[in-house]
Protein backbone atom coordinates (compact mmCIF):
# COMPACT_ATOMS: atom_id res chain seq x y z
CA UNK A 1 0.00 0.00 0.00
CA UNK A 2 1.28 3.53 -0.83
CA UNK A 3 0.00 6.64 0.66
CA UNK A 4 -2.04 8.31 -1.57
CA UNK A 5 -0.58 11.54 -2.97
CA UNK A 6 -3.09 13.76 -2.55
CA UNK A 7 -3.28 12.86 1.60
CA UNK A 8 -4.14 15.59 3.78
CA UNK A 9 -2.80 15.36 7.53
CA UNK A 10 -5.11 16.94 9.72
CA UNK A 11 -3.66 17.52 13.34
CA UNK A 12 -6.05 18.20 16.70
CA UNK A 13 -3.65 20.31 18.95
CA UNK A 14 -0.90 21.96 17.55
CA UNK A 15 2.38 21.59 19.82
CA UNK A 16 5.61 20.03 20.27
CA UNK A 17 4.70 16.67 19.30
CA UNK A 18 2.68 17.78 16.56
CA UNK A 19 5.09 19.76 15.27
CA UNK A 20 8.04 17.23 14.99
CA UNK A 21 5.58 14.35 13.62
CA UNK A 22 4.56 17.25 10.79
CA UNK A 23 8.36 18.64 10.41
CA UNK A 24 9.27 14.26 10.00
CA UNK A 25 6.30 13.77 7.61
CA UNK A 26 7.42 16.92 5.10
CA UNK A 27 11.19 16.05 6.25
CA UNK A 28 10.44 12.63 4.48
CA UNK A 29 8.47 14.34 1.63
CA UNK A 30 5.06 12.03 2.91
CA UNK A 31 3.02 15.11 2.39
CA UNK A 32 3.13 18.67 1.43
CA UNK A 33 2.94 21.86 3.25
CA UNK A 34 -0.46 22.79 2.20
CA UNK A 35 -1.65 19.66 3.06
CA UNK A 36 -1.31 19.64 6.70
CA UNK A 37 -3.40 21.07 8.53
CA UNK A 38 -4.26 22.27 12.78
CA UNK A 39 -5.89 23.63 15.11
CA UNK A 40 -5.15 24.82 18.31
CA UNK A 41 -6.98 26.62 21.46
CA UNK A 42 -3.61 28.68 21.56
CA UNK A 43 -2.81 31.82 19.08
CA UNK A 44 0.45 31.25 19.67
CA UNK A 45 0.75 27.89 18.74
CA UNK A 46 -1.46 28.38 15.34
CA UNK A 47 1.16 30.92 14.34
CA UNK A 48 3.67 28.84 15.10
CA UNK A 49 2.51 25.61 13.44
CA UNK A 50 1.87 28.03 10.44
CA UNK A 51 5.28 30.12 10.17
CA UNK A 52 7.30 26.91 10.66
CA UNK A 53 5.52 24.46 8.49
CA UNK A 54 3.75 26.76 5.88
CA UNK A 55 0.53 24.50 6.88
CA UNK A 56 -2.62 25.52 7.06
CA UNK A 57 -4.45 26.35 10.90
CA UNK A 58 -7.88 27.11 11.92
CA UNK A 59 -9.05 27.66 15.74
CA UNK A 60 -12.01 25.14 15.28
CA UNK A 61 -11.31 21.30 15.53
CA UNK A 62 -14.32 20.87 12.71
CA UNK A 63 -12.62 22.53 10.24
CA UNK A 64 -10.12 20.23 10.13
CA UNK A 65 -11.68 16.93 10.68
CA UNK A 66 -13.32 18.14 7.40
CA UNK A 67 -10.37 18.59 5.13
CA UNK A 68 -8.50 15.92 6.35
CA UNK A 69 -8.25 12.14 5.03
CA UNK A 70 -6.00 11.22 8.70
CA UNK A 71 -6.79 12.82 11.88
CA UNK A 72 -4.08 12.94 14.63
CA UNK A 73 -5.08 13.36 18.17
CA UNK A 74 -2.61 15.89 19.19
CA UNK A 75 -4.00 16.78 22.49
CA UNK A 76 -2.88 16.48 26.69
CA UNK A 77 -4.68 13.70 27.86
CA UNK A 78 -7.39 16.42 30.37
CA UNK A 79 -8.24 17.82 26.41
CA UNK A 80 -9.12 14.74 24.54
CA UNK A 81 -12.87 15.06 25.52
CA UNK A 82 -13.21 18.60 24.38
CA UNK A 83 -11.14 18.18 21.48
CA UNK A 84 -13.34 15.20 20.06
CA UNK A 85 -16.55 17.30 20.98
CA UNK A 86 -15.70 19.72 18.90
CA UNK A 87 -14.21 17.66 15.88
CA UNK A 88 -16.99 14.52 16.52
CA UNK A 89 -19.69 16.21 14.06
CA UNK A 90 -16.95 16.07 11.00
CA UNK A 91 -15.62 13.32 11.43
CA UNK A 92 -17.23 10.02 9.74
CA UNK A 93 -16.28 6.83 8.79
CA UNK A 94 -14.22 7.65 5.74
CA UNK A 95 -11.42 8.75 8.62
CA UNK A 96 -8.91 7.41 10.18
CA UNK A 97 -8.02 8.75 13.59
CA UNK A 98 -4.90 8.40 15.21
CA UNK A 99 -4.64 9.36 19.04
CA UNK A 100 -0.92 10.29 20.65
CA UNK A 101 -2.73 11.06 23.57
CA UNK A 102 -0.30 9.76 26.28
CA UNK A 103 -2.65 7.03 28.40
CA UNK A 104 -5.54 7.74 27.07
CA UNK A 105 -7.29 4.30 25.79
CA UNK A 106 -9.14 3.34 22.44
CA UNK A 107 -12.55 2.84 24.29
CA UNK A 108 -12.43 6.52 25.93
CA UNK A 109 -12.13 8.09 21.96
CA UNK A 110 -14.51 5.80 20.21
CA UNK A 111 -17.05 6.33 22.73
CA UNK A 112 -16.77 10.28 21.37
CA UNK A 113 -16.89 9.29 17.59
CA UNK A 114 -19.43 7.79 15.49
CA UNK A 115 -20.45 3.93 15.53
CA UNK A 116 -17.95 2.52 13.55
CA UNK A 117 -15.28 4.73 13.71
CA UNK A 118 -11.69 4.06 12.79
CA UNK A 119 -9.32 4.66 15.73
CA UNK A 120 -5.68 3.59 16.15
CA UNK A 121 -4.40 4.75 19.27
CA UNK A 122 -0.30 5.45 18.32
CA UNK A 123 2.35 6.38 21.03
CA UNK A 124 5.37 8.33 18.85
CA UNK A 125 8.52 10.22 20.10
CA UNK A 126 10.40 13.39 19.09
CA UNK A 127 13.43 11.81 17.29
CA UNK A 128 10.41 11.58 14.05
CA UNK A 129 11.38 15.22 13.35
CA UNK A 130 14.82 13.51 12.40
CA UNK A 131 13.20 10.64 11.16
CA UNK A 132 14.37 8.75 13.84
CA UNK A 133 11.05 8.07 15.94
CA UNK A 134 10.31 4.72 17.56
CA UNK A 135 6.66 4.26 17.56
CA UNK A 136 3.61 1.55 18.22
CA UNK A 137 0.37 1.37 17.72
CA UNK A 138 -2.81 -0.67 18.50
CA UNK A 139 -6.04 -0.78 16.34
CA UNK A 140 -9.36 0.15 17.79
CA UNK A 141 -12.21 -1.69 17.33
CA UNK A 142 -13.73 -0.12 13.61
CA UNK A 143 -9.91 -0.22 12.33
CA UNK A 144 -9.66 -2.30 9.10
CA UNK A 145 -6.54 -3.98 8.25
CA UNK A 146 -5.60 -1.00 5.84
CA UNK A 147 -5.60 1.40 8.56
CA UNK A 148 -3.17 -0.82 10.34
CA UNK A 149 -0.86 -0.82 7.03
CA UNK A 150 -1.62 3.48 6.71
CA UNK A 151 -0.34 3.72 9.81
CA UNK A 152 2.87 1.67 9.33
CA UNK A 153 3.51 3.32 6.36
CA UNK A 154 2.94 6.72 7.59
CA UNK A 155 4.75 6.41 10.85
CA UNK A 156 7.91 4.03 9.45
CA UNK A 157 8.68 7.68 7.08
CA UNK A 158 9.86 8.92 10.22
CA UNK A 159 11.12 6.30 12.52
CA UNK A 160 10.68 2.46 12.97
CA UNK A 161 7.27 1.16 14.05
CA UNK A 162 5.85 -1.76 15.97
CA UNK A 163 1.70 -3.20 16.39
CA UNK A 164 1.60 -4.41 19.75
CA UNK A 165 -1.60 -4.49 21.79
CA UNK A 166 -3.19 -2.17 23.56
CA UNK A 167 -1.87 -3.51 27.11
CA UNK A 168 1.80 -2.84 26.07
CA UNK A 169 1.34 1.13 24.78
CA UNK A 170 1.97 2.36 28.42
CA UNK A 171 5.05 0.41 28.62
CA UNK A 172 6.15 1.75 25.13
CA UNK A 173 4.98 5.01 26.83
CA UNK A 174 7.10 4.46 30.03
CA UNK A 175 10.29 3.36 27.40
CA UNK A 176 10.48 5.26 23.97
CA UNK A 177 8.10 7.73 24.71
CA UNK A 178 9.74 9.38 27.58
CA UNK A 179 13.02 7.92 26.68
CA UNK A 180 14.45 10.91 24.72
CA UNK A 181 14.56 13.07 27.92
CA UNK A 182 16.17 10.34 29.53
CA UNK A 183 18.88 9.97 27.03
CA UNK A 184 19.34 13.77 26.82
CA UNK A 185 19.83 13.68 30.42
CA UNK A 186 22.32 10.77 29.69
CA UNK A 187 23.96 13.06 26.98
CA UNK A 188 24.11 16.14 29.57
CA UNK A 189 25.84 14.13 32.29
CA UNK A 190 28.61 12.83 29.90
CA UNK A 191 29.26 16.41 28.67
CA UNK A 192 29.41 17.29 32.46
CA UNK A 193 31.72 14.54 33.03
CA UNK A 194 33.92 15.54 30.15
CA UNK A 195 34.05 18.98 30.96
CA UNK A 196 34.96 18.05 34.50
CA UNK A 197 37.89 16.11 32.79
CA UNK A 198 39.66 19.09 31.06
CA UNK A 199 36.81 19.25 27.52
CA UNK A 200 35.81 22.22 25.94
CA UNK A 201 31.82 21.83 26.62
CA UNK A 202 30.93 22.29 23.04
CA UNK A 203 33.52 18.98 22.13
CA UNK A 204 32.26 17.22 24.87
CA UNK A 205 28.40 17.59 23.95
CA UNK A 206 29.22 16.36 20.39
CA UNK A 207 31.42 13.33 21.64
CA UNK A 208 28.86 12.51 24.45
CA UNK A 209 25.60 12.28 21.47
CA UNK A 210 27.86 10.46 18.63
CA UNK A 211 28.89 8.04 21.72
CA UNK A 212 25.18 7.60 21.80
CA UNK A 213 24.01 7.70 18.88
CA UNK A 214 26.91 5.38 17.53
CA UNK A 215 26.10 2.74 20.16
CA UNK A 216 23.08 2.95 19.08
CA UNK A 217 23.62 1.94 16.03
CA UNK A 218 25.89 -0.92 16.51
CA UNK A 219 22.87 -2.35 18.75
CA UNK A 220 20.62 -2.23 16.10
CA UNK A 221 22.56 -3.24 13.16
CA UNK A 222 25.07 -6.22 15.05
CA UNK A 223 21.82 -7.86 16.28
CA UNK A 224 24.21 -8.37 19.29
CA UNK A 225 23.25 -8.45 23.32
CA UNK A 226 23.96 -4.74 24.84
CA UNK A 227 25.53 -6.44 27.56
CA UNK A 228 27.81 -8.07 24.81
CA UNK A 229 29.10 -5.05 23.30
CA UNK A 230 29.39 -3.57 26.53
CA UNK A 231 31.80 -5.98 27.62
CA UNK A 232 33.86 -5.77 24.20
CA UNK A 233 34.54 -2.19 25.93
CA UNK A 234 34.85 -3.09 29.25
CA UNK A 235 39.29 -4.78 29.17
CA UNK A 236 40.51 -6.32 31.90
CA UNK A 237 42.03 -3.73 34.24
CA UNK A 238 40.91 -1.39 32.15
CA UNK A 239 39.37 2.60 32.40
CA UNK A 240 35.88 1.16 30.91
CA UNK A 241 35.04 -1.44 33.99
CA UNK A 242 36.04 1.45 36.76
CA UNK A 243 33.50 3.63 34.90
CA UNK A 244 31.19 1.06 34.78
CA UNK A 245 31.93 -0.18 38.56
CA UNK A 246 31.42 3.70 39.72
CA UNK A 247 27.95 3.45 37.45
CA UNK A 248 26.68 0.46 39.41
CA UNK A 249 27.85 1.74 42.38
CA UNK A 250 25.44 4.88 41.71
CA UNK A 251 22.32 2.76 40.72
CA UNK A 252 22.38 3.77 37.36
CA UNK A 253 21.06 0.58 36.32
CA UNK A 254 18.10 0.63 38.52
CA UNK A 255 17.33 4.33 38.44
CA UNK A 256 16.52 3.83 34.84
CA UNK A 257 14.47 0.68 35.06
CA UNK A 258 12.76 2.58 37.66
CA UNK A 259 12.10 5.78 35.79
CA UNK A 260 10.69 3.81 32.83
CA UNK A 261 8.12 2.32 35.31
CA UNK A 262 7.07 4.96 36.82
CA UNK A 263 6.43 6.69 33.83
CA UNK A 264 4.37 3.72 32.34
CA UNK A 265 2.09 3.62 35.57
CA UNK A 266 1.70 7.62 35.08
CA UNK A 267 0.28 6.89 31.63
CA UNK A 268 -2.02 4.10 32.87
CA UNK A 269 -3.78 6.62 35.53
CA UNK A 270 -3.44 9.93 33.56
CA UNK A 271 -5.50 8.47 30.37
CA UNK A 272 -8.29 6.84 32.03
CA UNK A 273 -10.20 9.00 33.54
CA UNK A 274 -9.25 12.43 31.54
CA UNK A 275 -10.33 15.47 33.33
CA UNK A 276 -11.59 18.64 31.48
CA UNK A 277 -10.28 21.95 32.34
CA UNK A 278 -12.28 25.05 31.46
Amino acid sequence: MHLKANLVIGFLGAGKMATALAKGFLRAGVVAPGRIWASDVDRQARRAFASRLGARVSSNNADVARAADVVILAVKPDRVTAALTEAEPAITTRHVVISIAAGVPLCVIEKELCPGARVVRLMPNTPALVGASSSAFALGFGALPADAELTRRLFSAVGEVFEVKETMLDAVTGLSGSGPAYACLMIEALADGGVAAGLPREMATRLAAQTLLGTARMVLESNMHPAALKDMVASPGGTTIEGLHQLEKAGVRGALISAVRVAADKARTIGTFPKQKD
